[in-house]
């Protein structure tokens, strides 16, 4: 039998979240043979621990796991929200992400992160993108989220940051620098030429500019940039025209809401989170740390396991 030669960096995430717990879940529904293509990034006294007060000690000692994000076994505390944990969950995503850059790995997969134990330790920190960006020198209006579920692909132009400092850095160049991330990673996940969707900024893309001046001012010409270089574009329309006609590929969502809430509501626990736009390629899913349930024995790992579908489709073939 061939050998998987596609290598993924799963980090842990935060190590008091449901990040450990879904990994190992996930893991354990994969063929065997594809074990040897992950390698797991987090600390490993957690991965140990978890391993066994889920049964799964075996398979955990089957699985590469680089030691990082060093964590005290005071610290390990699921549930708890602590700077420990946050600094611990950076640590190994960076560790991941390095090593696909070094080409040891394809793409990296990382488990929820908590913001606010990340803030806690100092980092500055506005989701996986910006670490991405970070990470690989990039600015961070370089780097985007893409969500994918519930049969749709919406990238964001903006992300996490109260509505004014969106606006107030919005313009045609960024919303087109998006558009054109997500095209491309709509072409790796195997769509050749997408249909592409831009939401307006306000109520009905403004109607000219009775409900403001925004979209006269960032959409419209964001939109004539992208159609002048030959892409599939229509827009600025509202994002409740767009989704209802269900015609497009690949939308493009002005503000972190526009984005999430129809994913969510389609994909509540199965949807996967893209960092698109630098050279790594970063997902993650698109739930987060549930503390209340960590260390419970109760976390679904099934987006975790769409994500890894979605990132490699040969390793759960045999599913």
């Amino acid at each position: 039998m061939t050998q998987p030669t596609y290598k993924i960096g799963l980090s842990l995430g935060d190590p008091n979240g449901i990040g450990p717990e879904i990994a190992l879940k996930a893991l354990s529904q994969l063929p065997a043979t594809s074990l040897q293509s992950i390698t797991v990034f987090g600390p490993k006294l957690v991965w140990d621990k978890t391993a066994e007060s889920l049964g799964l000690m075996n398979l955990a000692q089957q699985v590469q796991i680089n030691h990082t994000g060093g964590l005290s076994e005071a610290n390990f505390q699921p549930g708890l929200v602590s700077a420990a944990a946050g600094k611990s969950a950076v640590e190994s995503a960076t560790a991941a992400i390095q090593a696909c850059q070094a080409g040891q790995l394809q793409a990296v997969i990382a488990c929820p992160h908590h913001e606010t134990a990340i803030h806690q330790a100092g980092i500055d920190f506005s989701g996986y993108p910006s670490l991405v960006a970070k990470v690989c020198g990039l600015n961070e209006d370089e780097v985007f989220l893409m969500l994918v579920g519930g049969g749709l692909k919406i990238v964001h132009v903006t992300l996490h940051e109260s509505v004014q400092t969106a606006l107030n850095r919005l313009n045609a160049q960024l919303i087109q620098r998006a558009t054109v991330a997500g095209i491309k990673a709509c072409v790796s996940l195997g769509v050749s030429k997408p249909k592409v969707a831009v939401f307006g900024i306000n109520p009905h893309a403004s109607e000219g500019s009775l409900f403001g001046p925004e979209d006269m001012a960032h959409t419209v010409p964001a939109v004539k940039l992208l159609h002048d270089a030959g892409y599939d574009i229509s827009g600025p329309q509202g994002g409740d025209v767009f989704l209802a006609q269900k015609q497009h590929d690949l939308y493009v969502a002005i503000f972190h809401d526009q984005g999430h809430i129809p994913v969510k509501l389609l994909a509540p626990h199965s949807a996967s989170a893209l960092s698109i736009g630098a050279q790594v390629l970063l997902s993650s899913v698109g739930h987060g740390c549930a503390m209340d349930i960590a260390g419970k024995n109760q976390a679904d790992p099934q987006g975790l396991l769409r994500t890894i579908e979605l990132i490699s489709p040969s390793l759960t073939k045999a599913l």
